[in-house]
C-alpha cells in the first residue's frame, strides 16, 4: 500500500492537477446550485447569518466557518486537507494515476459509501476524501504505521490485523484449498471452515455492507511476507456474503503470481471488469439473494 522510499515529482504534478480540477469542479457545482432559481429569489437574497458560533471543527479543532450564505462556496475539510497534504509532500501513491482512475470513476457512482480498504499508506487521504460522507476504513499489518499516520490524519478509521500466512507457501496453500468444497461456501468469514477466511478482524468489518473493496496490503513482494491470499479470499466472500446487490472489488499488484492467481480463482474471472496496468476491478455479486448461484459464473 505505501512506498516509504518512492518519490515522482511528475506523478505528484500530476495527481495535484487532479484535485485542483476536482476542486473547481466542486465550485462550479455549488455555485450553479445555489445561485436563485427565481426572480423572487432574485429579489429576495437569503440573508447572511452571522455568528461566531456557527463554526465546524476540523482535525486540529480548528474552527472551519458553517457559511449559511448563498453565495457560499466553502470546500469541505477533508477534501481541503487533502489538497495541502498532496500539495507538500513529496512521497506520492504506489498507484498511477490511470490506475487511481479506475476506483475514482466506481467512487463518482457509488459515494458516499462503504469502502475497506486493506491497507493503510500515503494515499488513504485521497481515498477518504472521494469518499467525503461515506465510511472508509483501512486495515494495516504494521501497529507502528498506524500510529505516525494517525499523528499526521486523526480522523482516519483504520484498525491493526494480522495474518498467519507467508508468501512463500502461496502455491501450496492454493492447490490445497482450489477443491476444497469448504472454500466455495458462501457464509460469514467468522464461521467459514475455509483456511484463507480471515475469522479475527474487526467486528466492524464483519457487521457492515461494503460498496467497495480495495486489497492493496498485506506486504507481499518477498517470500516472509504475509501475502494477499486470505486478504482476497475474504474479500470476495464478505462480498457475496451481503444481502444483496454487488461490491466492487479491486486488487492492486496482480503482476505478481499470488494477487493474479488468487484474484482470478477467488473473485473470478468471470466477475472480472476491467485491468489497467497492475490494479484488476471486479464486481462481485451477492450469493445470498439467490441461493444456488455458482461461486463463479460458468
Amino acid at each position: 500500500m505505501r512506498s516509504k522510499t518512492q518519490f515522482s515529482i511528475n506523478l505528484k504534478l500530476t495527481l495535484l492537477s487532479f484535485f485542483l480540477l476536482f476542486l473547481l469542479l466542486f465550485i462550479l457545482r455549488s455555485t450553479i446550485s445555489s445561485s436563485p432559481s427565481s426572480p423572487q429569489a432574485q429579489q429576495n437574497p437569503a440573508p447572511i447569518v452571522q455568528n461566531e458560533q456557527n463554526t465546524l471543527p476540523n482535525e486540529d479543532n480548528t474552527p472551519f466557518s458553517d457559511c449559511r450564505s448563498s453565495t457560499c462556496t466553502k470546500i469541505t475539510p477533508s477534501l481541503a486537507q487533502a489538497l495541502v497534504h498532496y500539495a507538500t509532500s513529496n512521497i506520492t501513491p504506489q498507484q498511477t494515476l490511470k490506475e487511481i482512475s479506475v476506483t475514482m470513476r466506481v467512487l463518482e457512482t457509488k459515494s458516499p459509501c462503504n469502502f475497506l480498504v486493506f491497507g493503510l499508506g500515503h494515499d488513504s487521504l485521497m481515498w477518504t476524501s472521494l469518499n467525503h460522507g461515506g465510511r472508509t476504513v483501512f486495515l494495516e499489518e504494521d501497529d507502528s504505521w498506524i500510529r505516525q499516520i494517525k499523528q499526521k490524519h486523526p480522523s482516519l478509521e483504520s484498525y491493526h490485523v494480522t495474518y498467519d500466512t507467508k508468501v512463500r507457501d502461496a502455491e501450496e496453500l492454493l492447490l490445497s484449498v482450489s477443491s476444497d468444497e469448504e472454500c466455495r461456501a458462501v457464509s460469514d468469514p467468522r464461521f467459514s471452515k475455509c483456511k484463507l477466511a480471515l475469522k479475527h478482524l474487526p467486528r466492524e468489518v464483519y457487521e457492515e455492507e461494503w460498496d467497495l473493496i480495495m486489497v492493496d496490503a498485506p506486504t507481499g513482494y518477498h517470500d516472509e511476507a504475509p501475502g494477499r491470499m486470505t486478504a482476497i479470499y475474504t474479500a470476495g466472500l464478505i462480498a457475496r456474503n451481503r444481502d444483496s446487490g454487488e461490491t466492487d472489488v479491486f486488487v492492486h499488484d496482480v503482476d505478481r503470481a499470488v494477487e493474479d492467481k488468487f484474484s482470478k480463482t477467488f473473485l473470478c474471472e468471470g466477475y472480472m471488469r476491467e485491468q489497467e496496468g497492475r490494479i484488476r476491478h471486479f464486481t462481485v455479486p451477492s450469493h445470498r439473494a439467490r441461493p444456488g448461484r455458482p461461486f463463479c459464473p460458468p
